[in-house]
């Protein structure tokens, strides 16, 4: 009779990333961190101006420009909405494709957390406003409006409270928050589309076959990719499907896979250039014209008695915190998986606290679900703030209880006592680091048996201190 296979190894859950993989989180958390840092200003820019000067900022935001004949005659914020979100996306989409050819999407089983907290913490939130709503008779219309993560002013929380956060936990809440804008995307196109021009969306689709087969025969230059580009997203626009779906279904088209000799893939290349653009130009400016809330009248008090309004509060405060960290949950207890013994479940959900924030997609589907109430999108604004602010402050606190230990996580992954330039953690399988090790270790114990002979020396000298 054979004997039984042995069981599975149980898989780790948020343990130690590749290097390639923590060295990509780097670039890109710096630029995002950076960005987020940004987005406040801006945000804070936005109420101020909308609060003192009310009548200036209502006038830049709905001056018109644009070629009227090609139906593109837009307000600046309609262009900061459609036109400059769009790069967002884009960028998005470059993410999201890398995560699913070299990232942590690749692997199925690994791919299971992410999905995971990402789908729960989208519909717990939406499962909360609506509860909310009917219990007080509101409009369901905002239903998914708390779904989405912001990942930029999660970050930039992040840089206030500290940078010692473990890598691991970094890279959770990036992929969590590419997967979340994926299913954000899908959200705005299905349920945010209402009459469709099917020649203008044919015209659109026929400009991504020419960007396709453009990049897959190698053909390059900003020169022709930029003009292709920007007609593909002005006849998506006019097509009735939101503008910014254009971006995200570039840059998924985009090669994210490297080639031999290549240092990095077009993607990550045309992603680092963009990056910057997006998180420190495109976002910060919708914020500028999207978070301008009038603070007056009900805007405030009506927040915690307006069911709608209450509904998106409790929707990113409890609903994400609860989705992400019940998803997690979910996959240790239904799948041979189990969570890192360097973190314990504080850790994951402070994490899941911090995804409540939600600020840019979060304000933008606000303004598509209750399109031409002017009053209701103001309040739906001030509930976006308010329900960010409080899961920001909530966050901070719980993250800043666990700071000692983050800190000595984080100092063990940077520890690079070889000067390799490599963290040793990463080295442990590398026969040279060891014996790189053992020749500094050499060297200590010469110093110290020479300091011991000297120490000696002096301690037997007649006149040496008793």
């Amino acid at each position: 009779m054979a004997a039984p296979l042995p069981p599975s190894p149980r898989r780790t859950l948020l343990g130690r990333i590749p290097l390639r993989e923590r060295t990509y989180l780097a670039d890109a958390l710096r630029t995002e961190t950076v960005g987020g840092v940004i987005l406040l200003v801006a945000a804070v820019a936005a109420l101020i101006w909308a609060n003192t000067y009310a009548s200036g900022y209502a006038a830049v935001s709905h001056f018109h420009i644009g070629p009227e004949a090609l139906g593109l005659r837009l307000s600046v914020a309609h262009w900061a909405a459609d036109g400059l979100l769009a790069v967002f996306f884009f960028v998005a989409g470059v993410e999201l494709k890398r995560e699913l050819v070299a990232g942590e999407l690749r692997d199925p089983k690994a791919a299971a957390l992410p999905v995971a907290a990402a789908l729960c913490g989208m519909a717990v939130p939406a499962l909360v406003y609506t509860l909310t709503v009917v219990l007080g008779d509101g409009s369901t219309a905002g239903w998914a409006v708390p779904t989405a993560t912001d990942i930029a002013f999660a970050l930039a929380v992040l840089a206030v409270i500290g940078t010692s956060l473990p890598s691991a936990l970094r890279a959770f809440l990036l992929t969590l928050a590419v997967v979340d804008d994926l299913f954000a995307i899908l959200i705005i196109a299905v349920f945010f589309t209402d009459d469709i021009d099917f020649l203008a969306l044919g015209g659109a689709f026929a400009g991504l076959a020419v960007f396709y087969v453009l990049l897959r025969t190698g053909v390059r230059g900003w020169y022709i990719h930029l003009p292709l580009a920007l007609v593909i997203w002005g006849l998506m626009y006019n097509s009735g499907v939101h503008a910014t779906i254009a971006g995200v279904a570039m840059g998924l088209m985009l090669r994210c896979t490297r080639r031999e000799g290549e240092t990095e893939s077009p993607g990550e290349r045309l992603e680092h250039l963009v990056r910057p653009l997006s998180a420190g130009v495109a976002v910060p400016l919708f914020a500028l014209f999207s978070a301008g809330v009038t603070l007056k009248g009900d805007a405030l008090s009506g927040v915690f008695t307006r069911p709608e309004t209450l509904g998106v509060v409790l929707g990113l405060v409890v609903g994400k915190t609860l989705g992400i960290f019940g998803g997690t949950w979910l996959v240790t207890r239904f799948t041979r998986a189990e969570l890192s013994k360097d973190l314990a479940w504080a850790d994951l959900f402070a994490v899941a606290t911090l995804a409540g924030i939600g600020f840019t997609v979060s304000l933008l589907i606000g303004e598509l679900a209750f399109t031409g109430d002017e009053g209701t999108v103001n309040e739906i604004k001030a509930a976006v703030l308010t329900g960010s602010l409080i899961a920001a402050v909530l966050s901070v606190v719980l993250l800043k209880l666990r700071v000692r230990r983050y800190r000595a996580l984080y100092e063990a992954e940077e520890l690079d006592e070889d000067a390799s330039g490599v963290p040793d953690v990463y080295e442990q399988d590398d026969p040279e680091y060891h014996r790189r090790m053992a020749t500094l270790h050499e060297r200590k114990a010469a110093e110290h048996r020479r300091l011991a002979e000297r120490a000696g020396a002096a301690r037997n000298k007649p006149d040496s201190p008793a």
